[in-house]
């Protein structure tokens, strides 16, 4: 039986490869901050042992090998069809560092080693209880004792309305052979219940919430989440429980934020600190219910270091972080270092609300340095210079500001700086794993897309992967605007402004140059050119 449902899982995944992509939540750097941020010291991640479990094609391990050259990183996947694909990227990437394997989870055992990081994202849910059983056990056997461990999962009450939705799909879909004539039979089902449900039952409220996410999400992700044989959802306490048999102990959630009872309004935060006593677990298992929470991105660590664990945050381990965000006023004006209250919004879109000259400092500064970190005592000096007061009288206010945009989410941080470039150079150079993406191979490609020093996907637009794979701090702007002129006589890009082609020699050249400073100051924001 089990035999029959690993070859049954792995003919999805290699009739329809799962879309394999940079995750920013597992990127080891990441880890290693929210390590620091709840008490641990990581291992650093430029010489660090990685693992991943379920790697697919390599879209999430092999950015990460390209920024740790020193790194020793190994994927292992089921599917030999998306193993293949990964060591097809690699090559064409040139990262020299990384190794995928085709086998299963349950194959691991203590000759691989330990690592300094595993993850495992997408898997756990979607896998038979014996091979979460293996997720867990490697997790533990093979994580290095300063290590730390990422697994993501569904989780209830949330998935309990989906899988409603779930059944229905399965139940004209399921006798399907062809995974597209799978999807194409369970979305026709939905269709005809969304039409046909009464207005007030269970069922209608439940299509209404998880159709969106039907419409707008692509075959992989539909096929892998509703229509395969296992998936199964559990509550977040049950999954800490499982984990503690094999060794964890909790750490954190990848995005903190929805740690922080405070950010769920006075009328949760006191009930809940009382009723909880002190337990982070009790705590997040509350608020699971109060969201309906879907999902879940845990960190796990070996049993031996969880009295080492603090929630409260410590203003020196705060210090001691690096830091990033993004901000513009809501109303489209530049940021004014004047004491009325600017309302602006950061990162994802939350809101903030900017009282004093210094947290203005402290958004314009974090912003034009964006993507690049900054340090808190180089930040601390920016905004006592931009403010005219001393260092002294800032430094308090800046390091709360932080604080508190870190726990509702509105910054960025690292425990080591993230170094791209804060001005276009004069030559311009990016990672040469970027500069060889395959998603570069095309120019009439409807999208590309490539991985940042966030370990973040980020569009192009034509110029900007036209531009992109000449960029290795050789040529200077002039010689890739010369590029873009070749193009452009070659019939490869077609030169258009104000609605008209642009005709001339004298004339295309200013128009290259001109699109030349646009595509790199794209580029430099996006987080894809280096210092």
């Amino acid at each position: 039986m089990t035999d029959t449902l690993t070859r049954t899982l792995t003919s999805y995944y290699d009739e329809v490869p799962y879309d394999s992509h940079p995750f920013p939540q597992t990127a080891i750097e990441h880890l290693e901050a929210l390590a620091w941020l709840f008490g641990l010291e990581a291992p650093a991640p430029a010489k660090a042992r990685v693992l991943e479990l379920g790697c697919a094609a390599g879209g999430n391990l092999l950015p990460m090998g390209a920024r740790h050259p020193l790194a020793k990183v190994l994927g292992v996947d089921l599917s030999q069809v998306q193993i293949r694909l990964g060591q097809e990227a690699q090559a064409r990437m040139r990262v020299s560092n990384v190794e995928m394997r085709a086998l299963s989870i349950a194959d691991i055992d203590d000759s691989f080693g330990t690592f300094d990081y595993i993850i495992c994202h997408g898997v756990y849910s979607w896998v038979p209880p014996q091979v979460q059983e293996a997720i867990l056990r490697v997790c533990a056997h093979n994580l290095a004792p300063a290590g730390v461990a990422y697994v993501s999962y569904n989780v209830y009450p949330g998935w309990k309305a989906r899988e409603i939705v779930r059944d229905a799909m399965i139940l004209r879909g399921g006798p399907r052979d062809a995974p597209q004539e799978k999807l194409a039979y369970a979305r026709g089902m939905l269709e005809f219940l969304e039409q046909s449900a009464r207005p007030d039952s269970v069922l209608k409220k439940t299509l209404e919430e998880t159709m969106p996410i039907v419409r707008g999400s692509n075959e992989s992700y539909l096929l892998h989440e509703f229509l395969e044989p296992c998936n199964a959802p559990c509550y977040f306490k049950e999954f800490v429980q499982h984990a503690a048999d094999q060794g964890l102990a909790y750490l954190c959630d990848a995005e903190p934020s929805t740690m922080f009872v405070q950010n769920y309004g006075e009328k949760v935060r006191e009930p809940l600190l009382r009723e909880c006593g002190g337990s982070q677990i009790m705590m997040e298992q509350y608020l699971d219910f109060l969201v309906n929470r879907t999902f879940r991105q845990s960190l796990l660590v070996p049993q031996a270091r969880a009295t080492e664990v603090r929630y409260r945050l410590d203003r020196d381990r705060l210090r001691q972080l690096h830091y990033a965000g993004v901000f513009a006023a809501v109303d489209g004006q530049p940021l004014t270092l004047d004491t009325h209250e600017q309302p602006a919004t950061a990162q994802r879109g939350l809101r903030v609300t900017l009282r004093l000259p210094v947290h203005k400092a402290v958004a314009q500064v974090l912003d034009e340095r964006h993507p690049a970190t900054i340090s808190v005592d180089a930040l601390v000096d920016a905004v006592s210079s931009r403010v005219g007061e001393p260092r002294a009288a800032v430094e308090a206010p800046v390091l709360a500001m932080l604080e508190e945009l870190l726990i509702i989410g509105a910054v960025r941080f690292r425990r080591s700086p993230v170094i791209t470039a804060a001005q276009v150079p004069d030559r311009p150079q990016a990672l040469m794993s970027v500069r060889q993406s395959p998603t570069l191979a095309s120019l009439t490609a409807p999208t590309a897309l490539v991985c940042n020093q966030w370990h973040e996907s980020v569009g192009l637009s034509l110029l900007e992967r036209c531009l992109l794979p000449m960029l290795d701090g050789a040529r200077d702007h002039a010689q890739l605007a010369a590029h873009l002129q070749a193009e452009a006589c070659a019939e490869r890009l077609r030169f258009i402004k104000d609605g008209q082609p642009v005709t001339g020699e004298a004339e295309s050249e200013a128009f290259a140059r001109e699109q030349v400073a646009l595509a790199l100051q794209g580029l430099r924001r996006k987080g894809l050119l280096l210092a």
